[in-house]
């Protein structure tokens, strides 16, 4: 089968990127951008810096700064009427991947009409989204280049997978600067997102030599890097390899796709409001070790990607090391110990297994699993 390939057309990278980016958006000729963003990076002024740049280049910068963690199709539609209001003529959004994936649905509409929930799905939009610049300030959801956008709908308490080329931004931003000093916890959890990101694309039925290359250099950039980036948030070397490496397994998930722990962890997020990269993290070797029944090969490949030595296993063997190997890092970055530590209730499960099985379909997950199968996984990270 032939194989797309999806990327923003231009992506930068490292120190200074910021600066060289906002010349890019420049000579686009845009004129007055709607900043999509969070209350926290108004607050420590991170968003008025990026305005100011703006400003300077001739932009005239409105502020929607209402994305919640886990962003809904109400913050869309906020977002929405301050674009329409404003007359705004792209989209920047600047953050992690809330407010990139809020910034998706609201451009998406702006451009297509009618409600975030009516592109649900895949490729169901039938324009292009009105242009969008994500710049990113964290090392994990590679939001700032897929054409994944992930809403909650507040009714059904489900997250809503909108998986469209449409949603590709035109440009990505990974400045290492805009990632010091970020909490040691939210470290954590996007870099393992990025991990989880990089495994799931590699065991993918999807998967292809480009995919595979992207995938198994992430997941040594992180080994190498994560524990550093979460001890030592200053350390700008640390935070732009792991830039580098989210980036990576965004290039590798974006065309290969993703499996079960996200189909499992949007449940999570959208029923109990969870952090996204929290619940990837302790659903990850449990996903993997029901996988290894037809992708050991592929996970003891993960393993030695992860520093393992793997000479002498066999490939059961591998997958087990690997295993072990993502529980060991998820341990040395404090994930908490299991979904109990969370708030998840065991009652809750035939509900989250019968939404996962729904969220699933499209993914491309080595082994299709059951209701009982998915109820038992989510059972084994109590």
């Amino acid at each position: 089968m032939a194989a797309k390939f999806f990327i923003p057309s231009v992506n930068v990278l490292g120190k200074d990127a910021v600066d060289e980016a906002i010349g890019d958006i420049k000579t686009l000729g845009f004129k007055r951008a709607l900043v999509v963003t969070d209350k926290p990076l108004v607050e420590i002024g991170l968003v008025g810096q990026v305005a100011e740049k703006l400003g300077a280049a001739g932009i005239v910068a409105t502020i929607f700064d209402g994305v919640q963690p886990n962003p809904t199709s109400g913050n869309v539609e906020a977002g929405l009427e301050l674009l329409r209001a404003n007359d705004c003529d792209f989209v920047v959004s600047l953050g992690g991947g809330s407010p990139h994936d809020c910034a998706k649905g609201i451009a998406l509409v702006a451009t297509n009409g009618g409600s975030i929930k009516d592109y649900e799905g895949l490729d169901m939009s039938a324009k292009p989204q009105l242009p969008l610049v994500a710049i990113n300030t964290t090392a994990g959801t590679a939001s700032e280049m897929t054409r994944f956008c992930i809403i909650t709908d507040e009714a059904r308490h489900i997250k809503m997978a909108i998986v469209d080329k449409h949603t590709t931004p035109i440009l990505s931003v990974n400045d290492p600067e805009l990632m010091l000093a970020k909490p040691a916890g939210l470290t954590a959890a996007t870099g393992m997102d990025a991990l989880t990101h990089a495994i799931e694309a590699y065991v993918s039925i999807a998967a292809n030599p480009i995919t595979d290359a992207c995938a198994i250099k992430a997941i040594e950039l992180i080994k190498a890097n994560l524990v550093e980036a979460v001890d030592n948030g200053q350390n700008i070397d640390a935070r732009d390899q792991m830039a580098y490496a989210q980036f990576l397994a965004g290039m590798a998930f974006n065309n290969a796709s993703l499996g079960y722990v996200h189909a499992m962890a949007h449940q999570l997020g959208g029923f109990y409001d969870l952090p996204h990269g929290v619940c990837n993290a302790l659903l990850l070797p449990h996903v993997q070790q029901y996988n290894a029944q037809v992708a050991a090969p592929r996970l003891k490949d993960v393993a030695k990607a992860m520093g393992v030595d793997v000479a002498t296993m066999s490939d059961e063997q591998g997958a087990a090391a690997a295993i072990e190997a993502i529980k060991t890092l998820s341990v040395a970055v404090k994930i908490p110990e299991n979904l109990t530590k969370l708030g998840v209730k065991a009652e809750d499960i035939p509900t989250l297994a019968e939404n996962a099985l729904k969220d699933a379909c499209g993914l491309t997950n080595p082994k299709q699993a059951t209701h009982e199968e998915i109820s038992q996984i989510f059972a084994n990270a109590l």
